[in-house]
């Protein structure tokens, strides 16, 4: 469909518990150890509710499962519904909407869709390794674009850059906010915990292109590592760095270990730092959320460094957890009327 057919291996689309529409499985030399499971999706807008502006959020995920094999990702446990594990399978089996473009078309194109700000990159990244070769994000970008539809995108992924023409002509048209994710400023440390992402330098030069393209981009430092990235001389070099980028603003906040991520994260903690797997079992032992009294101590320590560097703090968006839309406060009260029901959820 969308491989060179002397690159693909297809396997049987057949045995993927939990996916309907599945068209194929693909593997190819080009992403080793990769399967791809293409398939033909019913919707593409999900809502999520949540407390914000609005009564809840939009967002779009082309890809579940991403292949940046960050340890850390919470939505590892939601390849659990697929009958894959959240470790291994999730950074190596790969679910494509290979049609979600044209079915957001037509469900933006609905008389009484509401033109709700819509989030990318929420779930899985939408601008991860596959998205070089499944290009899904220019249809999705232009479906929103030209029903005058807001949108987010928050990303790890400098493939972002292919789409900053579009992108910007896509903010004639509508908000568009962009931020990109940046949680560890040391090379070694960033290459083990997110072995599938960009460099942290080539993702700060990404920034700076987006800024320079006139975008007001955000950076998410994001998680702060108790132990691992939350020193002064860490979070310093990274505001430093951010605000060498361009971005005017930062939003962070310290680890969180939902179910499916934390026992990842626990082993791979175990094995490159056993030194401190005592301290976050401690930590994470009750909660996924890092406990209050680290929290505070970690604001009190962030606030004068995002001070000194003359970066703000952005909020995320609560109903969604990605950026929260500079479009809310102009459509907030148009939002609370009544809209056409949603699409049924989908599990990717």
């Amino acid at each position: 469909m969308r491989w060179s057919g002397q690159a693909v291996e297809a396997a049987s689309a057949t045995g993927l518990i939990g996916v309907s529409g599945l068209v194929r499985s693909v593997r190819t030399p080009e992403f080793a150890g990769m399967t791809f499971h293409e398939v033909l999706a019913k919707s593409a807008l999900n809502r999520v509710p949540g407390q914000s502006a609005m009564p809840f959020g939009w967002t779009v995920n082309p890809y579940r499962g991403c292949s940046h094999a960050c340890v850390y990702c919470f939505a590892r446990s939601t390849h659990r519904y697929l009958d894959l594990d959240a470790g291994a399978d999730f950074d190596n089996e790969v679910v494509v909407k290979v049609n979600v473009a044209e079915v957001l078309l037509a469900e933006v194109a609905k008389p009484r869709w509401g033109r709700h700000p819509v989030a990318l990159g929420t779930n899985t990244d939408p601008y991860q390794r596959a998205e070089g070769r499944y290009a899904l994000m220019p249809g999705i970008v232009e479906a929103l674009a030209g029903s005058g539809t807001p949108f987010s995108i928050l990303t790890k992924g400098t493939l972002l850059r292919r789409d900053l023409p579009l992108l910007k002509a896509a903010a004639e048209q509508v908000p568009v906010d962009l931020a990109m994710s940046i949680a560890i400023f040391e090379d070694e440390l960033q290459q083990s915990i997110e072995p599938g992402t960009p460099s942290t330098a080539a993702r700060l030069a990404t920034v700076r292109a987006a800024t320079e393209a006139g975008f007001d981009v955000s950076v998410f430092l994001m998680p702060v590592l108790p132990y691992l990235t939350d020193t002064t001389t860490h979070l310093d070099r990274a505001f430093a760095a951010i605000r060498e980028s361009g971005a005017s603003s930062v939003s962070w906040t310290a680890l969180h270990l939902r179910p499916g991520a934390k026992e990842w994260f626990l082993q791979w903690i175990a094995r490159e730092h056993p030194e401190l797997a005592g301290r976050y079992r401690a930590m994470y032992r009750d909660s996924p959320y890092a406990p209050k009294d680290y929290r505070r101590w970690l604001r009190e320590r962030v606030t004068p460094l995002l001070s000194r560097h003359g970066l703000t703090r952005r909020e995320e968006d609560p109903s969604t957890g990605g950026v929260r839309s500079t479009a809310l406060g102009r459509v907030a009260v148009e939002a609370l009327r009544v809209a056409e029901p949603a699409p049924r959820p989908t599990l990717f």
